[in-house]
């Protein structure tokens, strides 16, 4: 397997490599399509002063004169067109055509640096050959000479080169160690991340990186750590949800296993038999609601799920939710009131019908014998309002801040009807209509709970 630590090595000489090649092309390109006819130019004016030198100062030793140019930097060739002599530095390739010779002679100027042919990989400007140079004719003793010249770049710049070369290399050098140094602190984290997410794999939540960078690693690393933080809470929500749920659905199904034993007994009186199907019809019922309850909170936990919203009477759906539970209310000898405006609501009807259903039960379960209900539907500005308001026997500020916790029930026994899972559900399904719930609760003062709901313009 490639690691990402060799895949960023390679990927550093490629591209060192890929931008010496590319920078070495265009140097090339604007070589031949700048530099070149300038260049030149400019040696054709330097060998016709030189000509012109030549043929006003007449000078009485001409070989002296050229061995002495030859030194200070030029390749030189001096031909009368029958034999030739160089000065200076020496030509790697000496091969010239006898009718360049010959039009030079006849006064025509040689542009053998503009017409050099072009190459790909090798510039004009380097290439030592006869054939690179300028060529101009002079009058020496009333006799026609042809003189070709370039500059000895090896003589001119050897130690630009030297120089050049040396920077390059330990540019290459430092640059590439500095590029190893850096990825190797780049995957060094990563590495760190990769071990954690394998800790994390084996359910150890309680893993922290400990990278303290202020970059793009050090925010991964924060975001994991984040992360580890809700999965350790998710697990221990988990443990203790399931612990929950095998204790909420024990109870039931040993009072069952417990009175079915019972009513084995042949000596059971009627009043007793009835008695005991009583009880294993309420922990049934008791059974079942749990499992809707647990349903519906794993269908809510999805966060995939989506609020089938559709336009429907709010109000009259509150209105049937009161006639549903009339028997108990009057069951229980509560006096119920509503004020509800005419309103029409876009939502989940559905699941809006879980929360009515849950806290008027609520308010008939926790009233007292002759208390009141109120319920109200109201329309602000930008939400609505529903108002559910009881005075029975309240709760304390300590059960008010558990109360929307999964199997939480503030009565001492677990054995109750409740399931503690459903204001539980209340709140996550108001959320999941972006609305808010509120619950005001004392001791024998009652409870009064509100929820507001944002109107979708």
């Amino acid at each position: 397997m490639k690691t990402l630590y060799s895949k960023f090595v390679v990927t550093t000489m490629l591209v060192m490599i890929g931008s010496l090649c590319i920078g070495f092309l265009a140097t090339n390109t604007y070589y031949h399509q700048v530099v070149k006819e300038k260049n030149d130019a400019k040696n054709v004016t330097i060998a016709q002063d030189i000509a012109q030198y030549i043929e006003t100062a007449n000078p009485e030793d001409l070989d002296h004169y050229l061995m002495t140019l030859g030194k200070v930097g030029y390749q030189i060739y001096v031909t009368s067109g029958e034999e030739g002599q160089f000065f200076g530095g020496e030509y790697r390739d000496k091969t010239l055509s006898a009718s360049v010779v010959e039009r030079v002679l006849n006064g025509e100027v040689y542009h053998g640096m503009r017409d050099f042919p072009k190459e790909t990989f090798v510039t004009g400007f380097f290439a030592n050959e006869l054939i690179n140079t300028i060529g101009v004719p002079f009058t020496y003793e009333k006799r026609p000479y042809a003189l070709f010249i370039r500059p000895d770049i090896r003589l001119l710049f050897s130690e630009v080169h030297t120089i050049l070369a040396g920077l390059m290399l330990v540019m290459t050098v430092l640059s590439l160690l500095a590029m190893l140094m850096f990825a190797k602190a780049l995957i060094r984290p990563i590495t760190k991340l990769t071990a954690a997410t394998q800790q994390l794999a084996h359910e150890k939540f309680d893993t922290v990186l400990d990278i303290d960078r202020a970059d793009e690693i050090g925010q991964l690393a924060a975001s994991f750590n984040t992360m580890t933080e809700k999965l350790q809470e998710n697990d221990r929500l988990r443990k203790e949800f399931i612990s929950n749920v095998s204790h909420d659905f024990q109870s039931p199904l040993l009072n069952i296993q417990g009175y079915v034993d019972l009513l084995k007994n042949p000596l059971l009186t009627e009043q007793e038999r009835q008695e005991y199907a009583g009880i294993i019809e309420l922990e049934t019922k008791r059974l079942s609601t749990l499992t809707k309850q647990l349903l519906l909170l794993t269908s809510l936990d999805q966060s995939t799920r989506m609020v089938k919203r559709e336009r429907y009477s709010l109000d009259e759906q509150l209105k049937e939710t009161v006639r549903k539970y009339r028997w108990q209310i009057e069951e229980a000898q509560l006096q119920i009131s509503y004020k509800l405006d005419p309103i029409h609501y876009d939502g989940d009807a559905g699941l809006l019908q879980n929360v009515w259903d849950n806290l008027l039960t609520n308010a008939i379960k926790y009233n007292v014998n002759g208390g009141q209900i109120q319920i109200q539907l109201q329309k602000k500005t930008t939400s609505l309002e529903i108002l559910v308001e009881d005075n029975g026997r309240g709760m304390t500020a300590d059960q008010l801040a558990k109360v929307y916790d999964r199997f939480y029930r503030g009565d001492a026994s677990r054995t109750t009807q409740g399931t503690g899972l459903g204001l539980a559900i209340v709140k996550q399904i108001i959320e999941l209509h972006g609305g808010t719930i509120h619950m005001e609760s004392a001791i024998d003062a009652g409870t009064k709970v509100t929820i507001d709901l944002p109107i979708l313009s």
